[in-house]
């Protein structure tokens, strides 16, 4: 390892100041031959990063870890978690990275985190290394996310590392340059909580001053915090749920204290409506299918409040009651995104009843399933159908007289269309064409890549010549599995 010379952005420390007991120092494998898969140039902007730097021979090693700036402090973090419903007392970052903390054009503390980048003392057994196909699947959906309006880690550069990486067959190996709020996590705070309370109590300010703010000014700080990471969450779950998007692993150690979705191994986007659509290859029970994850994040917030018990009071029953009294914020947060996005999709006042539009909502779910209609496409045709052209939309419908019916009731409401297609995609990062993305990128070919980049992060406004990317996969495609890269 050696120091970024001409670098001129300051990385600083303090997660590991703050939080010596939850890092190891640490430092990356040195790749032996960096080339640049990818790079964010707008987001490197954001960040103060010179793009031209971090295309050059420094920059390419500065984002494989390898040239790291002076006063940085690299570091594992170390965390516990549930995984798959199971507790597992020590996880931490098995191949990741903090570099540092740096302030974005805003003023916001941004962490810089590597993926892939070799064996940490978190690695349990493993290489600690990742493929090309994985970074370059977090990287493209996570810039989409963001480009659709849900709170994410972003990406900021993919190289490949010249090394080769054995999976199932020998990969080219490569490391991710990921930019987040931070990395605390749900599974930040079991493994604070089975240490001890002081340590519990230095993580829970730490969170507070650096997401939550307004919690210190609470009578109840600890509690505040719990009711903040909760309502963002139940955001954050709505706002995935009004876009058909499955993150496939909801375990502990990938919710995160900020409200940012993070971690892109097995997930995928559904197509045909159907609540019990699962991706990932591990998932047998169908315990994160989408369906599901409304249920799932607030287990995961039940395991949160368990961990914060000891702060919230010194009686446990009182401490219990509390926490149970705050988690209503939950359903009434998921509750208000998901309707407020809902009446968005389908175009309707904000002054329409209540029930009536769940009502409506509810119905209309019940006949996408019952066809199995892509969820993506449906929307966008029906904003057609607002503007007097119903035919794409009832095209997609077996039960023709129960959409009909439905139609009609909609219609009567006056949807604005115009509303219908600020809000409802026309590209997103479709199964089939990630597949082919990826698969071109291992073999060398980046341009499919790059052309399904340029769709998706642009995801509203259709274009002449991307019409394949707004199309469903086709029927030979057959039934899709995720994988989590490792």
């Amino acid at each position: 390892m050696s120091v970024a010379p001409g670098m001129t952005v300051a990385l600083q420390d303090r997660f590991f100041r703050d939080l010596p007991e939850m890092a190891v120092r640490w430092q990356a494998e040195t790749a032996p031959d960096v080339r640049l898969l990818v790079l964010n140039e707008p987001l490197a902007g954001r960040l103060g990063f010179d793009a031209a730097w971090l295309r050059g021979p420094d920059g390419l090693r500065f984002l494989a870890g390898n040239l790291v700036p002076a006063g940085a402090t690299p570091v594992a973090q170390a965390y516990a978690g549930h995984q798959f419903g199971g507790y597992v007392p020590r996880l931490g970052d098995g191949r990741a990275l903090l570099l540092g903390e740096v302030l974005d054009d805003q003023g916001r503390v941004r962490d810089i985190h590597l993926k892939g980048s070799g064996p940490t003392p978190f690695a349990r057994g493993g290489d600690g290394l990742a493929a090309v196909g994985p970074m370059l699947r977090e990287y493209l959906v996570s810039e989409a996310m963001h480009a659709l309006g849900v709170p994410t880690t972003r990406s900021l550069a993919v190289v490949a590392t010249g090394r080769q990486v054995q999976r199932d067959a020998l990969l080219p190996g490569a490391v991710l340059a990921r930019v987040a709020s931070s990395h605390l996590r749900v599974g930040s705070f079991q493994y604070a909580a089975a240490n001890n309370q002081d340590l519990l109590r230095r993580l829970a300010d730490h969170a507070i001053a650096r997401h939550h703010p307004g919690a210190a000014e609470a009578e109840r700080p600890y509690l505040a915090l719990f009711e903040a990471v909760t309502a963002v969450q139940a955001s954050l779950v709505a706002k995935w749920m009004l876009i058909g998007f499955v993150h496939g692993v909801m375990n502990t150690d990938n919710m995160t204290i900020s409200g940012e979705t993070i971690d892109y191994g097995p997930c995928a986007f559904m197509e045909a409506y159907d609540p019990d659509t699962v991706f990932s290859s591990i998932d047998f029970w169908g315990r994160y299918a989408y369906g599901n994850q409304p249920v799932i994040a607030g287990w995961n917030l039940a395991r949160f409040a368990e961990a914060l018990l000891p702060l919230l009071s010194d009686d446990l029953e009182d401490a219990v009651a509390l926490a149970e009294g705050s988690f209503a914020v939950f359903q009434d947060r998921y509750d208000a995104v998901w309707s407020s996005g809902m009446r968005a999709k389908l175009g309707l006042s904000p002054d329409l009843d209540a029930r009536a539009v769940a009502s409506l909502v509810d119905e209309l779910l019940a006949l996408l399933a019952e066809s199995h209609v892509d969820y993506t496409s449906f929307f966008r045709h029906l904003a057609r159908a607002a503007k007097g052209d119903a035919e794409p939309a009832r095209g997609m419908f077996i039960n023709l007289a129960g959409f009909d019916d439905w139609l009609s009731r909609w219609r009567a409401l006056d949807p604005d269309a115009a509303l219908m297609d600020r809000t409802n995609p026309v590209y997103i990062p479709r199964n089939h064409l990630v597949e082919e993305a990826l698969t071109a990128a291992t073999a060398g070919d980046l341009d499919p890549l790059e052309r399904l980049l340029d769709a998706v992060t642009n995801p509203y406004h259709e274009r002449p010549g991307f019409e394949r990317y707004a199309r469903p996969a086709p029927d030979d495609f057959g039934a899709y599995q995720t994988f989590c890269g490792t």
